[in-house]
């Protein structure tokens, strides 16, 4: 009976896929509610468009910046736990090598099956330091371009995401059929954006696009509302 190749099939840019996530969905929401908001407040198209850009330049920078610093804050993070385990495994070797142990033990093995696969592990530092990374800290090595990455990828993101709400009051003159239009067009990129990130994230893409719809909506409604009751 011939063989068929098994190919296992698993999305591994879920970092990517986050900043992304981030971005769009604020660049989609927030602006999508201050336009509205404004609009709620009857005031002329020429002033949700400025508000609506100097928003989305304020907000890309500082989502980006704050994706910058997470990342970063990552790497820092592993390099720092990174030689405290290098110094562990001279200065506490026997603690080092009981907690390799244990791993193993964690998952039924028994003594005798460890004892050859622990001795293979501790015999070389840096396979132990990045055995002890792994499986008692749960750390992957960080991607050292991912910082800047992520912030490219979320402040992008976030810019794409803005403008689509407020490309209706550029194109258009009268406020409130420009508002109308937004809602439609933010409303489809919800629905559209929602469903692709639930296809990556392992959510039920209708399901998805309609949380996302929904929590857009809201803010949107709240901020015309408000906007329209106070002025």
């Amino acid at each position: 009976m011939p063989s068929v190749e098994h190919v296992e099939k698993h999305f591994t840019a879920t970092a990517a896929v986050r900043d992304v996530v981030i971005g769009m969905s604020d660049g989609l929401t927030v602006p999508f509610a201050l336009a509205a908001g404004l609009t709620g407040a009857a005031i002329a198209t020429h002033v949700v468009v400025t508000a609506g850009l100097a928003e989305i330049a304020a907000g890309s920078i500082a989502m980006g910046l704050g994706g910058y610093l997470a990342a970063k804050t990552d790497s820092e993070h592993y390099a720092s736990e990174l030689q405290r385990e290098y110094r562990e495994t001279v200065e506490l070797r026997e603690v080092e090598i009981e907690e390799v142990a244990k791993v193993f033990r964690d998952y039924g093995l028994t003594q005798a099956q460890m004892d050859p696969v622990v001795n293979a592990i501790t015999s070389d530092q840096k396979q132990w330091v990045d055995f002890m990374m792994r499986f008692e800290l749960g750390l992957e090595e960080p991607d050292p371009k991912r910082a800047a990455r992520s912030a490219g990828t979320i402040a992008g993101s976030y810019i794409a995401g803005g403008l689509v709400p407020l490309a209706p009051y550029i194109l258009m003159q009268q406020i409130i059929p420009a508002l109308w239009v937004s809602v439609c067009v933010t409303l489809l990129a919800l629905f559209v954006f929602g469903a692709i990130k639930g296809h990556y994230t392992g959510v039920r893409p209708l399901r998805g696009a309609f949380q996302t719809i929904l929590v857009g909506g809201l803010a949107a409604a709240a901020a015309f509302f408000i906007a329209r009751l106070i002025s």
